[in-house]
């Protein structure tokens, strides 16, 4: 049997028969490109919608979270490696449709279902099935995704997709390849399709010490968001922790994600968030763009205000962006 060429991601695998590619879900089969994990998730959780982080998608609600194994990018810093990095035949897994997942998500009292954890990209098909049915349902279909993927079957994707955390790890290709293998190019090209295509999309950055922690690094993302997607994207810039192959690596000193949120606030950006910060944080406030009132406050991934009506702020009714 002749060899595959998945052409899903940029990684373009070329896959011999009885093998699979480089994110070990996607497998040549007598000559058929197949994703081994279909209808196969190996976690299931009801989470609040702030973990994902969205925090301008129906605030304080619910979302069934689904995810399979494996992934097209091999971080050293992955916080998931137990199922991203594992060959998915060797887990656990549950037997779900995607209209079993509806069906729960409704059932569990979900708004929106999100597709995370690992990758949506590496079950794609297992991705969209889930996002037509969704749709029907009334329900959202939340991508949280590290946005390694081609614009073909991105653009195919858009229409069973309401709203995205894209995580953009550097704005450094050197080190994509060498934390992540993989590369920068895509990823911006994605966060360009999806606002094109009407999505909402909000932008993680995981801040990682000496890697991409200098005041040049951040003003990079800031520029790039401001420049080519706008200023009322939101953006979460994330503490580090060790873990996976950089468990040798201190964690980002909180002072650091301070002034990351600083320097894009002060860039004119409008929504700017903190993320894995102890204690009350500032930074998980939206606040009115135009009067500065405190509009939603979080504590942890709870709310405790909402003064967001009808996507308006109740104050000086300033539209406040996102899916309400």
């Amino acid at each position: 049997m002749s060899a595959l060429i998945c052409d899903l991601c940029p990684k373009h695998c070329r896959i011999e028969e009885g093998m699979a590619g480089d994110c070990r879900a996607r497998y040549n089969y007598k000559g058929v490109l197949t994703a081994i994990t279909h209808d196969r998730p190996v976690a299931v959780h009801n989470d609040p919608i702030e973990k994902k982080p969205l925090y301008h998608v129906l605030p304080g609600s619910k979302i069934l979270s689904i995810a399979c194994a494996g992934c097209n990018l091999h971080c050293l810093n992955c916080q998931n490696e137990g199922i991203s990095q594992s060959n998915p035949v060797d887990l656990k897994a549950y037997r779900l449709t995607a209209d079993e997942i509806a069906a729960l998500a409704l059932k569990k009292g979900s708004r929106s279902i999100a597709l995370t954890y690992t990758d949506p990209v590496i079950f794609y098909e297992y991705s969209l099935e889930i996002g037509k049915v969704a749709r029907k349902n009334n329900l959202l279909t939340v991508w949280v995704t590290a946005g390694y993927i081609n614009k073909k079957p991105l653009e195919e994707a858009l229409p069973f997709i309401d709203a995205v955390n894209l995580d953009i790890k550097f704005m450094n290709d050197d080190l994509y390849r060498r934390i992540c293998t993989g590369t920068l190019k895509p990823v911006l090209e994605a966060a360009q399709i999806l606002l094109k295509g009407g999505k909402w999309l909000e932008i993680t950055n995981l801040i990682i010490p000496e890697l991409n922690d200098s005041e040049k690094d951040i003003g990079k993302l800031i520029n790039f968001i401001k420049t080519h997607l706008g200023t009322h994207i939101p953006i979460h810039f994330s503490r580090f922790f060790p873990h996976h192959r950089m468990r040798n690596v201190e964690p980002t000193p909180e002072s650091t994600i301070l002034k990351a949120a600083a320097l894009a606030t002060d860039a004119g950006m409008k929504y700017v968030y903190t993320g894995n910060i102890r204690g009350q944080n500032a930074h998980a406030t939206t606040k009115c763009p135009r009067c500065h009132s405190s509009l939603i406050e979080r504590r942890g991934y709870h709310i405790v205000k909402n003064a967001v009506i009808n996507g308006k702020c109740m104050s000086c009714n300033e539209t406040i962006h996102g899916l309400w």
